[in-house]
């Protein structure tokens, strides 16, 4: 099922570019609630896609579907080129090296340092890394990516709400991924730290030209770091397009979304 509403504008340059995330047709319930009823998405090389719903709307079930966490009762999911219903779990684990995730509330391990918490990811998929002798310098660097290599000894109780969500990037960042998913990336901060941190968003994609697949409910984190915006509503993607285009229809469901 094709979006109801498409916009056009710069969005046709942005197809030229290689795909990067290819769902098709994605249908997935729960019992009798049918929480995805045919989603389609595509993220190209290099682009910051923002996907926009209601709570309940199936954001975090289509995420869950991209990694394998889920499976989908129908459609095609393809990240990086691999259809993940045919990856067996090393397969998987493989791929998810290449796909940083930044979690909603940062969920940092309390127990473990700030550099602790960045070596996590890299214990994990020592196969793709191969026998690094030292890890500091790959930690110092995502640290210093995101301004935090002086809280490399701190505990996540030490951190502001904005440090911890700044850890999380660089967490995100340790493996060096082609691809980062974000997850409500500002929820929770004060409008100072929701804007630092949508900076820090830009420079990172600037930086390393990961394609970003970003879910939000903040509009001026959209309207801030999208290229386009995908509106999905009763499990459906429904319209997509730059900010300006969506922010400007007449269309009560689309114009739901950008009223302040």
């Amino acid at each position: 099922m094709e979006p109801k509403t498409i916009y056009t504008g710069k969005t046709g340059q942005i197809s030229a570019r290689k795909e990067v995330i290819r769902i098709r047709n994605l249908k997935k319930g729960f019992g009798d609630n049918q929480v995805l009823r045919g989603f389609n998405l595509t993220l190209y090389e290099g682009e910051n896609l923002v996907v926009m719903g209601k709570s309940g709307s199936g954001k975090s079930v289509m995420i869950k579907c991209l990694v394998g966490l889920v499976a989908p009762d129908e459609g095609l999911v393809e990240v990086l080129g691999r259809d993940i219903s045919t990856l067996g779990q090393k397969e998987l684990d493989l791929l998810r090296s290449d796909i940083g995730f930044l979690f909603q509330g940062s969920a940092l391990y309390d127990s473990m340092t700030v550099r602790e918490n960045l070596e996590f990811p890299m214990r994990r998929h020592r196969e793709k890394l191969g026998v690094v002798k030292d890890s500091l310098p790959r930690v110092l660097e995502a640290l210093e990516s995101v301004g935090l290599a002086s809280a490399i000894d701190l505990m996540p109780v030490e951190l502001s709400g904005g440090m911890k969500r700044r850890v999380a990037l660089a967490r995100a960042l340790i493996l060096k991924p082609k691809l980062i998913l974000y997850d409500e990336p500002t929820s929770g901060l004060d409008p100072i730290t929701s804007k630092e941190i949508i900076e820090l968003m830009r420079s990172i994609q600037k930086k390393y030209g990961t394609s970003s697949l970003i879910i939000t409910h903040d509009v001026d984190c959209a309207r801030v770091i999208s290229e386009r915006i995908l509106l999905l509503v009763d499990g459906v993607n429904y319209a997509e397009g730059t900010y300006r285009e969506l922010a400007g229809s007449r269309d009560p469901k689309v114009q739901a979304f950008f009223k302040k």
